[in-house]
């Protein structure tokens, strides 16, 4: 053998052994978490952080023990989602890094965005850096106990979803977030593909934006149209969610880092009816 085939070898050979000594670490730090959620979009724009956030929320509101994590490594908004925007970390005598308690004491939180230096710092890293900033999310901070961890994704299947889906091969599924047009829809069909490719359920699809009751007449409109999501999900043999309405509040509350489910209305009645279903779809599974 070539003295520069031998070289190859050898790196390759320390790959595969730093690539098993962490994956043997946040197996071993994952052991504590039951279950394990990652919400996806083939495409931004579509509420998939709305979905997320919500979703950790109401579960912490039903007595979970919930963490979320913010896998949007470069894009990172959960924390001012939740009103925690800006506030650090702190490190355990372990040197874990400890995650940021929200206004439920049930929901903790970790994301890019607690670690810069202020908000306007933008995160210009490549796919490698990213996936070790995926890898010591999930093995070097100390979660605990937890009852759900729901990771919220980028759009796409790039690093940070590969990563996650290598790194976490006992994940309940994905929850995949569209709205009701078809060119959404061409990207649900990548998320589910990807999904199977690398043989991690899919819980369900959730439609977003899906209809709006006018406030001064009651008359409903689509104005993305309608029943695209529950159409993907049939043609793609997986679960339907449910549909979320159409509400300024819920643009509000996320600027104002306060969750819609909150409040009293449609689109919380709704997406209630849709966690519902979320935990009893992934706690069959565990009976099973």
């Amino acid at each position: 053998m070539k003295e520069k085939e031998k070289e190859e070898v050898k790196v390759d050979e320390e790959a595969k052994k730093l690539w098993a000594i962490t994956t043997a670490k946040i197996s071993d730090r994952m052991k504590s978490v039951k279950h394990k959620i990652a919400v996806v979009s083939g495409k931004g724009g579509v509420g998939k952080t709305t979905v997320a956030v919500n979703l950790a929320y109401a579960l912490a509101k039903k007595r979970y023990i919930v963490g979320l994590l913010d896998a949007d490594i470069t894009g990172p908004n959960v924390p001012k989602m939740l009103g925690v925007s800006g506030v650090r970390p702190m490190v355990t005598p372990q040197g874990l890094l400890a995650p940021i308690p929200t206004r439920d004491s049930n929901l903790v939180v970790v994301s890019m965005d607690s670690l810069l230096p202020s908000e306007d710092t933008p995160v210009i890293w490549r796919g490698p850096l990213i996936m070790k900033a995926i890898q010591q999310f999930l093995g070097d901070v100390e979660w605990g106990l937890q009852d759900y961890l729901i990771i919220d994704l980028p759009p796409g299947t790039g690093d940070e979803t590969l990563s996650i889906m290598q790194l976490l091969p006992d994940m309940d599924g994905m929850i995949v977030v569209t709205t009701p047009q078809e060119v959404a829809l061409l990207d649900v069909k990548k998320s589910i593909n990807m999904a199977k490719k690398m043989n991690v359920p899919i819980i369900g699809v959730i439609e977003n934006m899906s209809g709006f009751i006018c406030p001064n007449c009651g008359i409903r409109i689509t104005p993305f149209k309608e029943g695209g999501g529950e159409k993907a999900a049939r043609k793609y043999g997986v679960e339907f969610l449910g549909k979320i309405p159409l509400d300024p509040k819920i643009c509000e509350s996320g600027d104002e880092g306060t969750p819609f489910v909150v409040e009293n209305s449609k689109a919380t009645e709704e997406f209630m009816k849709i966690v519902d279903k979320i935990i009893k779809i992934v706690e069959k599974k565990e009976g099973e």
